[in-house]
């Protein structure tokens, strides 16, 4: 298969949750994608802010529904972590791990002694989520904090997606340590760059490619690593969210799912598409469809073309005919 978006590129950066699964599903097209991703011979990684599960775990969580994967394609927030402790401490250091066994286990893997009390003298603080962080463990590394210790947080997600719903995440907990130290950590997890720069080096690669869900992680962490991304609108963020984007969190490719990786190039790239043309004016954006066989993708990827060449945010959208007002309400922009 070629002409593809997949050509030119050497690793795929995939991110899991609402762009390869939701839950214990597949998202429709990930079995089929990352199948010819594997055949064309172009390296995956799967790149998650998850730090509470070691990577064989994901690996299996992968497998379990299907998919190739392998340890060594997983990069977790908890390996970028303990990557980014052992670039600034020296071996043997103590660390005081807030967080899962897993973020345990990565910080004694780089190196590092990983405690968990101010008593034991640890020069830095490593932060993950955990079910089981309790009010004491907090405590502990509020004081290490306080004391002058580095801070690094696997990742600053505020909301952690469940089957019940949404829950605190890592950031919210961050937040409290925030409030409690008047500090600010360093970040590993996506939007900054040390768990993609990871990932992308452990496939030994130079043209990567981000895909995800998620603005102000994964097309964010793509535009701050200075890699091209694709958008699927299979998870968290919409349409809507997309065209009022500002320019720090643009992708450069939107397709309905990861089956866009599939698709030629120009078909998925946020750009002028034939079959709708776009109107800016002061009332906002008029879209006007002049083919009928022309999707509502299409029109999208032309409305934000549109609109981010001359301003950003939110804006009103309306269609000039019935084909555009269709397209308008089947991406929700109507």
């Amino acid at each position: 298969m070629s002409g593809t978006l997949l050509d030119g590129h050497d690793v795929v950066l995939f991110d899991l949750d609402g762009t390869v699964f939701r839950g214990g599903e597949l998202v429709p097209g990930a079995l089929e994608a990352v199948r010819e991703v594997h055949r064309r011979g172009v390296a995956v990684r799967y790149v998650t802010n998850n730090a509470s599960k070691p990577d064989q775990a994901v690996a299996d969580h992968l497998t379990g529904l299907g998919l190739p994967a392998e340890r060594a394609e997983v990069s977790t927030s908890a390996q970028a972590g303990a990557a980014v402790l052992a670039e600034k401490l020296p071996a043997g250091s103590r660390v005081l791990v807030v967080g899962s066994a897993a973020l345990v286990s990565e910080v004694d893997k780089a190196g590092l002694v990983p405690v968990s009390d101010f008593a034991d003298d640890p020069v830095a603080v490593v932060q993950g989520l955990s079910t089981d962080i309790a009010y004491r463990d907090l405590a502990e590394a509020c004081l290490a904090i306080r004391a002058g210790a580095l801070w690094v947080a696997s990742n600053g997600d505020r909301t952690l997606p469940t089957e019940r719903g949404l829950m605190p995440g890592n950031g919210s907990l961050v937040a409290l340590l925030r409030a409690a130290t008047d500090q600010e950590p360093l970040v590993a997890g996506k939007p900054e760059r040390p768990l993609l720069d990871r990932a992308v080096s452990s496939a030994g690669a130079e043209s990567p490619l981000m895909v995800g869900d998620r603005l102000d992680t994964d097309i964010a962490g793509a535009v701050n690593a200075g890699m091209p991304s694709l958008m699927v609108l299979t998870g968290v963020n919409t349409p809507a969210d997309l065209l009022g984007a500002p320019p720090e969190m643009r992708p450069d490719h939107v397709a309905a799912d990861l089956r866009g990786l599939l698709q030629a190039a120009a078909e998925v790239a946020i750009a002028a598409q034939d079959g709708w043309q776009v109107r800016v004016d002061d009332d906002g954006l008029e879209l006007a469809g002049s083919d009928q066989q022309s999707d509502a993708l299409a029109a999208l990827r032309s409305l934000c073309s549109a609109w981010w060449a001359t301003s950003s945010g939110p804006v009103a959208v309306r269609g000039a005919d019935e084909h555009a007002k269709a397209a308008l309400r089947e991406l929700g922009l109507a």
